[in-house]
């Protein structure tokens, strides 16, 4: 477990014993327990343990590039078994939003790459990818097969004054080499040419954490946020009322905390010390639960 000492003279921040008591594990993916397909030293433990207790860990991704299937196939060749109801994407915040604001019958230019559109489209949206006359909205996800063809179609289409919408936030996404545009670096470079703000889904918004509790029974004080961004992972968290962690081995850095008004509950230096700080504790706080985590799930 690592101690974080800030500058000008700060107290450490301590981590409080209370992370033994949680049994609810929102999981951010990229940088956070993995990069690429390298899986971090920690994950798998911290999983296992989580599972002896009588929690629930639940993976909680903003990339929509990507379907579950896909994530699912990922996992296993990182040697975790996973299965549908372990993720909660944007993408299903993003379903969640427009089939409750009225999109449904409404034609929809899906900028995205091809899982995104297949997501959309078999959610039972009627897509375009042409700017016809009767697009009502422009839908974006993290698109790692952009094109200026894609480009010039939003431009016209936001210039026409459709909806525009977000499946997140995020700047960039963190690969072996570096970063990569994201969702919101894309949607920046449409904004400085049309002027027109789009709203964004997923987090930092609190409703995947509140889908999550919704769906799991769990209360947010039982519940970790566990992500490697302060502006998407923990300022979710922050919103959704639960507590958060921060792991610096994705894109947020030390200084980042000191200069941010978003403050994770604890820090770690990666999953590995998350994993330690929850195991570590005696074995009457960490220990077993008396309700299984299946016998909590709503129906």
């Amino acid at each position: 477990m690592m101690s974080i000492t800030y500058e000008h003279g700060e107290e450490p921040m301590e981590h409080d014993p209370s992370i033994a008591s949680k049994r609810f594990f929102l999981l951010d993916m990229d940088g956070t327990i993995y990069l690429d397909e390298t899986l971090f030293d920690g994950t798998t433990d911290l999983l296992e343990a989580v599972r002896r207790a009588g929690g629930k860990y639940l993976f909680l991704t903003n990339n929509s590039s990507r379907s579950v299937e896909a994530y699912i196939e990922k996992m296993e060749r990182l040697g975790i078994a996973a299965q549908r109801d372990d993720f909660l994407t944007s993408v299903d915040a993003l379903l969640c939003y427009l089939s409750e604001r009225g999109y449904r019958d409404k034609l929809l230019y899906a900028f995205g790459t091809a899982s995104f559109r297949q997501q959309l489209a078999q959610a039972g949206f009627r897509l375009t990818t042409r700017p016809e006359a009767e697009v009502a909205a422009l839908v974006c996800g993290f698109d790692t097969e952009l094109t200026f063809q894609k480009l010039e179609d939003a431009c016209i289409l936001l210039g026409r004054g459709v909806d525009f919408i977000a499946a997140n936030p995020d700047w960039v996404c963190p690969t072996w080499y570096g970063y990569v545009p994201d969702c919101g670096s894309v949607c920046q470079m449409l904004t400085r040419a049309t002027g027109r703000e789009p709203i964004f889904i997923g987090k930092p918004k609190p409703e995947m954490v509140r889908l999550a509790l919704d769906r799991w029974g769990f209360s947010p004080g039982e519940t970790l946020v566990v992500g490697d961004r302060l502006y998407t992972d923990i300022a979710c968290g922050k919103n959704a009322g639960v507590d958060t962690a921060l792991v610096l081995s994705g894109e947020s850095t030390l200084a980042d905390v000191r200069q941010s008004e978003v403050k994770p509950t604890h820090i770690f230096e990666n999953i590995r010390a998350l994993c330690d700080a929850f195991v570590g504790e005696p074995e009457s706080a960490a220990g077993a639960a008396q309700n299984p985590t299946e016998e909590r799930r709503k129906p």
